[in-house]
């Protein structure tokens, strides 16, 4: 299974691809979407929705896991990163990917097992699941840590042989959005 992580923001959007081949996690790739911020918002965000399209046409992924966000520095923060949220999810809807979101700790606690961790220990811990030479900058780390994350949530549904308290995305026609606490 082939899964895109994604860790939204309007100035910086990190991504990361992994494949779960039965007990391995193997790194695909990784990156920063950064569209300019001297654009317009609506450049900015028709930008992102692009290069999303295009990370998902070079890497196929089977679905997505997005890390929630839940801080902002001002109202107009939250309500730019709300946009680019929605750019982001309206991106992986039109490719038709499952979609899981998963709240911030719930990441943290499964790639580092404190959902209290710092993004230096995100890094580190990413770096060594997926044996990487350096680390990645923080926004592709997060990205493939909820990647990460939403394998080892497949994996165990595996384990207890397909029974999860939490439905799997699924492919189609219709756009599934899971929320994870």
């Amino acid at each position: 299974m082939r899964i895109l992580g994604i860790d939204p923001g309007s100035g910086a959007t990190g991504f990361g691809v992994v494949d779960r081949l039965g007990d391995r996690l193997v790194h695909v790739a990784h990156g920063t979407l950064r569209p300019a911020r001297s654009a317009s918002l609506a450049a900015r965000l028709h930008r992102l929705h692009r290069d999303l399209c295009a990370v998902i046409a070079q890497h196929a992924p089977d679905v997505a896991a997005v890390e929630q966000v839940f801080v902002a520095n001002s109202p107009r923060a939250a309500l730019v990163l709300g946009q680019a949220r929605g750019a982001i999810l309206a991106a992986l809807a039109s490719a038709e990917l499952g979609i899981t979101e998963y709240a911030a700790s719930h990441v943290k606690r499964a790639v580092t097992g404190s959902g209290r961790a710092d993004k230096r220990q995100v890094q580190l811990m990413v770096s060594r699941l997926l044996a990487l030479d350096s680390p990645p900058a923080h926004d592709a780390s997060d990205a493939l840590a909820a990647a990460i994350c939403h394998a080892h949530a497949g994996r165990l549904a595996a384990l207890a042989g397909g029974r999860s308290a939490r439905p799997r995305p699924t492919r189609g026609a219709r756009l599934v959005v899971r929320r994870v606490p």
